[in-house]
């Protein structure tokens, strides 16, 4: 089972590097991510439909992670379309760049994203 992280194409060429380390990490303590794309579409739509062009998702092998990974529900809430008993994967620490195992593309319709490509390397 992975998990998807939503990022810039640079950002995702940092994390590649090692070199990511996302605001929610000092702010929050932990790296947002989902565990379905259901849930990372309603995502990438409600907070991240500026950036439809340039987003792409991360698929995340937890397996491979050495940060801590824990499923707890979305605070205060979860965005628009998702259940509210949904817990989401947060990384407790960074992303190892060797946890990536490839890359998916989004697709939007009107500010809604709609689908993920399969999943590939970046570029």
């Amino acid at each position: 089972m992975t998990i998807l992280h939503l990022l810039t194409r640079h950002e995702a060429a940092l994390l590649l590097s090692g070199a990511y380390r996302p605001a929610s990490l000092d702010s929050e303590g932990f790296v947002h991510c989902s565990a379905d794309d259901a849930t990372t579409l309603a995502v990438a739509t409600a907070f991240y439909a500026h950036l439809a062009d340039d987003l792409v998702a991360a698929v995340v092998d937890p397996g491979r992670l050495t940060s801590t990974l824990v499923r707890e529900p979305a605070e205060p809430g979860p965005p628009p379309g998702v259940e509210a008993t949904v817990r989401f994967p947060h990384v407790y620490g960074p992303i190892d760049p060797e946890a990536v195992i490839g890359f998916r593309r989004l697709s939007w319709r009107d500010g809604v994203a709609t689908g993920l490509g399969p999943a590939g390397p970046l570029g």
